[in-house]
């Protein structure tokens, strides 16, 4: 089973040769190896660069321990190096070499090489090589398999999305035949990722008490919550003492592992970030719906999730937007409205305020979705996505519809 994942492989190879680190990141099982290893190698084979030139290494399981000692690996690397030529440096899982900073400064410096690496936990991005690395660096982060990757592997379209809203993108998820197969697999990587990115990293004891807040979290996708909220509703609701500051923290591990996501509140009109509340997504909704045990298949908050991971691949940042609007009462008193943009996505000089809608059933429900988009005030496309196929088509308020099918397959569709 070969799924090109040419959106990430195109953004590897306009970064040869730029003298920087390539650090290809993401949550693990996610295919960075696979991506570097098999689909950037078989390019540079293709392009003419001869197997002696690309050295690739690897550092998990005991066979290859020895090279998580960093003068072991540049020994290895500057001994097979007989040549001035150009030699293409592989390392996956680079966090688990010890002083993994120094390896890679001294591999940049040499003349002729271009180094390549993998991890899977975003602290050591944003502390060490934010801190070691500024300027050197070159990021590629990646996703689980998109829906227009995910269905590349079925001959039903219908049954491609059934699946993917049910058990994610983790690529390996396609190997597998039955529920019970794939049900086990994603309890188990997520089990996995949880023990060694979240709870072994960051030293963390009360599993079952981040275990409490992960299905809080996983039951409300598309909600917009915050610590202090959620300390509230477990003084309430549980009658447990759970800080805010905990909280914070333990969603920061979340997003350190790249499993949640937060998207923040923006304020369109006044054009500024508001602190809180926010909304949590999660990176792969199979794993998310195995937190839960598949209890929960709600079409529509996975749609909208769904639609904020596509946005990220695509190379957009997407906040809920905040629209105030102010109107008369039939007592003649102003009064203040607040109206909610699911996605503001930007990139660069680029802008799309989206709505996500499951169903529209009716004209009041259309008002509903539109009533943001409306009040906006600007220039910018303004998007609803719909469940279904729908070719894009502009009403007379200049809102954009497309169907959720037509925008995951088409990366085009809404430029």
């Amino acid at each position: 089973m070969i799924i090109n994942r040419d959106l990430y492989l195109d953004q590897i190879i306009e970064r040869k040769h730029n003298r920087l680190i390539k650090i290809v990141t993401g949550i693990r099982r996610c295919g960075k190896t696979f991506l570097l290893n098999e689909l950037f190698v078989k390019h540079l084979f293709d392009s003419g660069v001869s197997k002696d030139h690309v050295i690739q290494i690897s550092v998990e399981g005991i066979a290859n321990s020895k090279f998580k000692d960093p003068d072991y690996i540049y020994r290895f690397i500057t001994d097979h190096m007989l040549y001035d030529s150009m030699y293409y440096i592989i390392i996956d899982e680079v966090q688990e070499i010890n002083n993994f900073i120094d390896l890679l400064i001294g591999l940049m410096i040499l003349k002729n090489t271009d180094v390549y690496v993998t991890g899977s936990n975003s602290r050591f991005l944003s502390t060490d090589i934010a801190t070691e690395f500024r300027g050197r660096s070159d990021v590629i982060e990646l996703h689980p398999l998109r829906f227009s990757e995910f269905v590349s592997q079925y001959s039903n379209i219908d049954e491609s999305w059934d699946d993917y809203i049910t058990y994610g993108g983790m690529p390996q998820i396609l190997t597998y035949k039955t529920a019970a197969a794939k049900e086990k697999y994603l309890s188990d990587l997520f089990s996995s990722s949880l023990e060694r990115d979240v709870f072994e990293r960051n030293g963390i004891k009360k599993e079952n008490e981040f275990d409490d807040l992960i299905n809080v979290l996983a039951s409300g996708i598309g909600s917009l919550t915050n610590a202090n909220k959620l300390e509230k509703t477990y003084k309430s609701e549980k009658h447990v003492s759970f800080p805010h500051t905990t909280i914070d923290k333990y969603i920061d591990y979340l997003e350190e592992a790249f499993i949640v996501r937060k998207s923040l509140k923006y304020d369109v009109k006044g054009r500024r970030y508001i602190g809180t509340p926010y909304k949590i997504y999660f990176e792969d909704i199979g794993l998310r719906n195995a937190m839960l045990n598949f209890r929960q298949i709600e079409e529509n908050h996975i749609m909208e999730n769904i639609i904020f991971n596509e946005l990220r691949a695509r190379g957009y940042k997407s906040d809920v937007g905040i629209v105030e609007h102010y109107k008369k009462d039939p007592e003649g008193k102003t009064i203040r409205i607040e109206y909610e943009v699911d996605f503001v996505a930007n990139k660069g000089s680029e802008r799309y305020y989206i709505q996500s809608a499951f169903e529209i059933s009716n004209e009041e429900k259309m008002n509903q979705e539109k009533n943001s988009l409306r009040n906006i005030g600007d220039s910018f496309k303004k998007i609803i996505i719909e469940k279904g196929y729908i070719k894009p088509k502009i009403d007379e308020d200049g809102i954009i519809r497309i169907g959720l099918i037509n925008f995951l397959l088409d990366d085009k569709i809404i430029s």
